[in-house]
């Protein structure tokens, strides 16, 4: 009986050794691929960053968070902070900016006035929670 106890427990460890050296060999996802994904959402953030930055940088902008008395250099500070939902909201909000005053557009008509002030308020509510 104690003979067969140790050829159980022999078979039992070379099954888990040969198992744990497979899983150390497969991988789920290929290291390039995960490299690359990683790349990938770091330059999208960094776009993300860089139109809301252009956004915030047009006097337009700057004048309309001047009239509702907004802390602009707090604004422009959480930026760099921004993650996630958060800075993809802000980004799409700040394109919406950039595309209506595109080409030196002087006057600012209500609707544009409007996304600006709803950019710079979604920038104070994340500065606001963090």
């Amino acid at each position: 009986m104690n003979m067969l106890r140790k050829l159980l427990v022999c078979q039992l460890v070379i099954v888990i050794l040969s198992a744990t050296t497979f899983a150390q060999d497969s991988h789920v996802v290929d290291r390039t691929e995960l490299s690359a994904a990683v790349i990938e959402h770091a330059a999208s953030q960094d776009a993300d960053r860089a139109a809301i930055k252009e956004a915030l940088g047009r006097p337009e902008v700057q004048e309309v968070a001047e009239r509702t008395g907004l802390d602009f250099d707090r604004l422009t500070a959480a930026v760099a902070t921004m993650d996630g939902a958060d800075l993809e909201r802000t980004a799409t909000t700040a394109r919406q900016v950039n595309d209506a005053l595109v080409g030196g557009q002087s006057t600012v008509t209500f609707s544009t006035t409007t996304i600006i002030i709803v950019l710079l308020v979604v920038i104070l509510l994340i500065v606001a929670i963090d």
